[in-house]
């Protein structure tokens, strides 16, 4: 376990399951949000990120919701999956085929999608047939790069648990016989993304989310500490699938808070 007193610089929070799920928030994340940011503001200069796999939708639209729920975030605090991708495209040069739900398409505009010599896969549950995976198989196997937002086994609805985008992107690792490269969460590149520009070390950081692997496991893997939340897609058990385990597991986002600022600060 790591040294407790470190000094703290920057707070990485999960969106999806660890501040809201769909259009409800968690009890008490509001205040505990306002709470956290009003004492980094007048008694530590510590930086807030929100980072996200989520791919359903734009960084605007995803915006508009948190702000909708009454979360005080600036668009510039948000780091999102869709956001690596797209850097990679760009750096890559490559046209791609966006297997990606619609509302994500505003984080690729100005990007050339014609004649695709790349396959790029986020969560498009409208997208995911056999003749659009077809599409994307053939593209693969004629030498175009697959690239996964992220590979989230499955997220929290409000009516349960449901896939995400690494199912299908396995499927066509299986049937190409390659592999994807993945930008989103648990990648390490993502985690050290989301702190560039803050002068902070990984760890000087501490990383809070609901999905044990991708969140607090990437987080771990990139230096920082991990604190895993009992909300969103948190099962019983899930402390115990990676090692080193979780820094600190809580029931909730208030409780997170309450330890960082009480002894991480």
């Amino acid at each position: 376990r790591m040294a407790a007193r470190r000094v703290l610089k920057a707070v990485l929070v999960d969106l999806s399951g660890t501040l809201h799920i769909e259009d409800s928030a968690v009890p008490g994340a509001q205040e505990a949000l306002k709470r956290q940011a009003t004492f980094f503001d007048f008694l530590a200069p510590v930086t807030i990120r929100f980072v996200t796999n989520t791919t359903k939708e734009c960084k605007r639209d995803l915006l508009d919701r948190l702000t909708k729920l009454g979360f005080d975030i600036a668009e510039n605090e948000i780091f999102t999956s869709l956001t690596a991708a797209r850097n990679l495209l760009e750096q890559k040069h490559v046209r791609p085929l966006l297997l990606v739900d619609d509302r994500a398409l505003p984080d690729f505009t100005g990007i050339v999608t014609d004649d695709p010599n790349a396959v790029v896969v986020g969560l498009a549950p409208e997208h995911f047939h056999y003749e659009m995976m077809n599409r994307a198989f053939r593209l693969i196997l004629d030498g175009a790069p697959l690239i996964a937002v992220h590979k989230a086994r499955y997220f929290k609805k409000k009516d349960g648990l449901a896939l995400g985008p690494g199912p299908f992107v396995t499927g066509l690792e299986y049937a190409t016989d390659t592999k994807a490269t993945v930008v989103g969460k648990p990648e390490k590149t993502f985690f050290l993304e989301a702190l560039r520009g803050t002068d902070c070390a990984p760890e000087e950081a501490v990383m809070i989310g609901d999905d044990c692997r991708d969140d607090v496991g990437g987080a771990q893997n990139a230096g920082m500490r991990g604190i895993l939340v009992r909300t969103g897609k948190y099962r019983p058990a899930d402390e115990d699938k990676i090692n080193p385990a979780p820094y600190l597991t809580c029931e909730n986002f208030p409780e997170a808070v309450e330890h960082i600022l009480e002894h991480l600060l």
